[in-house]
């Protein structure tokens, strides 16, 4: 997909003219990553607005333990880091490619010279960071009140929204992820995600699907997500 095309799929991007889109896409610099390298760190100084343009990216918090959370995951057209251009403090946390991925990026002085020239879009840029923020505020209460299945399930709803394939068989996730993502997005252990994902398996719930995960049974996923806390505390 070209820079042009992406820009027409991205929320932020979609509400101008195409000829404004036309003239702001001159002005990203585009980047190639390779699986595992990062776009930038937590800590650094926010310099770019980026959008994937392929690939896919993670948006991962470190934790003084060295256990990783996955905060959210990234698609072509999705955009990603603009909250710390507007509040100029460095990113909370850092951005990894998942697999071979090629970065648009838009520097912070084209950026808000953009803004200056079509103030209207704020609009949009204020209703996708106010998405990103729910999105957050999900993730948080997930990890703090949900037992593991329950978070593991409600990851793989919500990347089917995002990534999924419909077919006659199930709804194939178009991402690779490990044992490992899985469990820094559920913010739980290897061993406690491989188990939870074989009953799954066990059940027909999912099965894998040539290094992917092909979702059998969305509507026993989703009651699974939404069963009501008894006596089990979060794992």
């Amino acid at each position: 997909m070209d820079r042009l095309s992406i820009l027409k799929k991205s929320n932020f991007f979609s509400s101008v003219s195409e000829a404004t889109q036309r003239e702001i896409s001159r002005l990203f610099a585009e980047e190639k990553y390779q699986r595992k390298d990062y776009i930038f760190f937590e800590g650094d100084e926010p310099e770019w607005f980026h959008v994937v343009k392929e690939g896919k990216v993670k948006l991962v918090k470190h934790s003084n333990s060295g256990k990783d959370v996955i905060l959210q995951v990234f698609a072509p057209g999705d955009m990603f880091g603009e909250a710390s251009l507007f509040d100029r403090r460095p990113y909370a946390a850092s951005a990894q490619a998942m697999e071979p991925s090629t970065i648009i990026k838009l520097s912070r002085k084209n950026f808000f010279q953009f803004f200056g020239r079509h103030p209207f879009v704020a609009t949009e840029m204020i209703m996708e960071l106010g998405r990103q923020l729910r999105e957050a505020q999900a993730t948080i209460k997930s990890l703090a009140v949900e037992r593991v299945k329950q978070r593991i399930a409600s990851i793989l709803l919500k990347l089917a929204d995002k990534l999924g394939i419909p077919g006659k068989g199930g709804i194939l996730l178009n991402i690779s992820l490990t044992r490992q993502d899985l469990a820094d997005m559920a913010g739980t252990t290897v061993e406690t995600t491989i188990r939870v994902m074989s009953q799954f398996a066990k059940t027909k719930i999912i099965r894998p699907a040539r290094g992917k995960i092909l979702i059998l049974k969305p509507k026993v996923l989703r009651k699974i997500s939404e069963e009501k806390e008894n006596s089990h505390p979060p794992s």
